[in-house]
């Protein structure tokens, strides 16, 4: 039995991984779904769009960070939006926003929004 598995190892060691293409959908046909879209801009930088997507238990911000478009997950706050993605922290309250890497001290960074939150 255990040169079987000693084997199926082998063989799962020598495998090339697969390339595959993962597709996210969350279902916007619901009453209480919406995508908002404000436009914001961090320490004078320029303007860049998050899209806000919530529909029932799901409630998510799309914003670039670094030249690559983020995920961020809604997350318990005691005031305002907070969304997390990896080490970056979006938080939102209002016209107010802020973003931090939380593994570099000070880099907290305001990013007030431009113009109004708009529906899609």
């Amino acid at each position: 039995m255990t040169r079987t598995i000693l084997l199926a190892f082998l063989a799962l060691g020598m495998a090339k991984p697969a390339l595959a293409e993962l597709a996210l959908t969350i279902p916007l046909d619901r009453a209480d779904a919406s995508v908002i879209s404000a436009s914001h801009s961090c320490a004078g930088g320029e303007p860049f769009t998050v899209r806000y997507v919530n529909a029932g238990a799901n409630a998510l911000a799309l914003l670039p960070v670094d030249g690559e478009e983020r995920i961020f997950v809604n997350t318990v706050s005691g005031s305002g939006a907070r969304y997390v993605s990896g080490e970056f922290v979006w938080w939102s309250k209002g016209a107010d926003a802020t973003l931090e890497n939380t593994l570099e001290e000070g880099s907290l960074k305001e990013c007030p929004a431009q113009d109004h939150p708009s529906g899609e």
